[in-house]
């Protein structure tokens, strides 16, 4: 793996690695709080292995899965063919993406604060918008309090503050909203918001 990645992207595609290497495809709990509520064209935005998106598929749904790490999609696509699900994958720089078109539910865990505070905002909107009326989005990012900073670059990644979150799903019906902090290397904590809403129909 290339020096010149993002300290994310390099870090995420070791960890990517060794899940494939020892078949390791369990949802993590913000994934699990999520998967009720996708159905219908599902987006996964910043899919990594894919296992949100195959749970999704295996449900019913009809799943894009786009995420930075050409070897996690690789190993999703060919999952998603052999299991026979409804997974549409593409590896794509998810800095600066914007949609072109509307899902009936977008998933977006774990991304938007391994980008610079704009360009995590800007993730946020761009979430929000491609959401179609009455769908619902779901979204889970590290927050402001968390002190374990070993994953991000330094001057490339942003802790949210909690009206941040909610900011772009203001009058949005809210089905799930958690803050849970978790233990990190180093005696550190790593506190993560979890936010699913409804957009209005």
């Amino acid at each position: 793996m290339s020096k010149d990645l993002p300290r994310a992207v390099a870090g995420f595609g070791a960890q990517f690695e060794r899940q494939i290497a020892e078949h390791d495809y369990r949802l993590n709990p913000f994934e699990q709080r999520a998967l009720p509520h996708l159905s219908g064209s599902v987006l996964d935005l910043g899919c990594g292995l894919g296992n949100l998106a195959l749970a999704a598929a295996a449900r019913g749904a009809h799943v894009t899965a786009l995420d930075a790490c050409e070897h996690a999609v690789d190993d999703l696509a060919a999952r998603a063919l052999a299991s026979g699900l409804d997974v549409w994958t593409r590896a794509v720089d998810l800095k600066g993406w914007r949609p072109e078109e509307q899902w009936d539910a977008v998933a977006c865990i774990g991304l938007l604060m391994f980008f610079a505070r704009g360009d995590a905002l800007a993730g946020l909107a761009a979430v929000r918008d491609a959401v179609r009326p009455g769908g619902v989005a779901a979204v889970n990012v590290l927050v402001e309090g968390t002190t374990w900073d070993a994953m991000f670059d330094p001057d490339t990644h942003h802790l949210f503050a909690p009206a941040e979150v909610a900011a772009p799903f203001a009058g949005w019906t809210v089905l799930e909203d958690a803050t849970e902090e978790f233990p990190a290397p180093e005696g550190r904590v790593k506190r993560f918001r979890t936010l699913v809403a409804r957009r209005p129909g």
